[in-house]
């Protein structure tokens, strides 16, 4: 199993450890344009190896691709970060060169790979992978939701007051501090709906925190987190690349599901070794609908600034 991360910066290189110390990779492959710095990233981390007990190998590379070649999954964390007061959605003057080179770089050395977006605007730079490669819809997966429900379930444990490993929540829709749709209505603590122990301005508060959980932290630390987002992308590979079947709410390409098409926004999918296994349907509130809707509305907003 080899995986190549785009962007060695503090979410890529994050990303290229979280793999590694699970040990199911075979090999994993970082790449910057930045002389020199993915092969000193890479080395770095190999130096870790024996320490934290794992055999991937980890190597990097100064823009060549043909190092990347028949990579099964591809990661795309490559573009400006966010600084404090900065929206995802100012970045897509930038970034969106760069993951239309990349995206279309990756596909030429490993046709058969399976693209994980992670630049932000995440939804939009999804919608534009798809655009740039023509891959089919299953093989082009946007990592938001698994991080907003990171951070919802981090938030949910804190109001709680429980082990967050008590604790399952999701959260769908947009990834961009408007756009989250939190679901409270169905978050539960071992199996009994966090309802039941929450009131409604406490979930509220809950669900605000957690739509700013990355402006939070930006503002913290002067630029967009990493551990977190790396440790989302390395579920995402895991669950592709051991065939969990295992479920995730990530951007996928809609056709119909949820009353949407031609975007990418965050919905419950099944992933397993072909990507997206399977697009899940639940049932929303009127209210979760609605929100759902004007997250919507915001996604296209965003796509409609890309020139493709």
């Amino acid at each position: 199993m080899k995986v190549t991360v785009v962007g060695a910066g503090a979410v890529g290189a994050s990303c290229a450890e979280y793999i590694a110390i699970k040990n199911f990779a075979s090999e994993v492959v970082l790449l910057d344009i930045k002389e020199g710095y993915a092969e000193g990233k890479a080395m770095d981390l190999m130096q870790t190896a024996s320490l934290n007990g794992f055999d991937t190998k980890i190597t990097g590379t100064t823009g060549d691709y043909s190092k990347t070649a028949n990579s099964d999954i591809c990661v795309i964390t490559s573009g400006i970060p966010r600084k404090p007061g900065m929206t995802r959605e100012e970045l897509i003057g930038i970034n969106a060169g760069i993951v239309k080179t990349v995206a279309s770089s990756l596909i030429e050395h490993s046709p058969n790979t399976i693209l994980i977006v992670v630049s932000n605007p995440m939804d939009t730079m999804t919608y534009l992978a798809h655009k740039a490669t023509g891959l089919p819809k299953h093989r082009i997966i946007g990592m938001g939701g698994a991080l907003d429900s990171a951070r919802f379930k981090y938030r949910l444990a804190e109001a709680l007051g429980a082990p967050i490993s008590d604790v399952d929540g999701m959260v769908i829709g947009g990834h961009s501090d408007k756009g989250m749709v939190p679901l409270t209505a169905h978050a539960t603590r071992n199996s009994v709906k966090v309802t039941e122990f929450l009131s409604a301005e406490r979930l509220d508060q809950v669900k605000e925190d957690t739509k700013v959980g990355g402006a939070t932290l930006t503002k913290l630390l002067g630029t967009s987190a990493w551990y977190a987002p790396g440790a989302a992308v390395s579920g995402l590979v895991q669950a592709i690349a051991c065939d969990q079947q295992k479920m995730f709410p990530c951007s996928t390409l809609l056709d119909g599901e949820y009353g949407l098409s031609d975007l990418c926004i965050g919905v419950p999918v099944i992933l397993g070794k072909n990507g997206i296994e399977k697009i899940v349907e639940i049932d929303l509130s009127d209210a979760e609908k609605e929100h759902m809707q004007e997250s919507a509305e915001g996604v296209k907003k965003t796509n409609s600034l890309l020139d493709i």
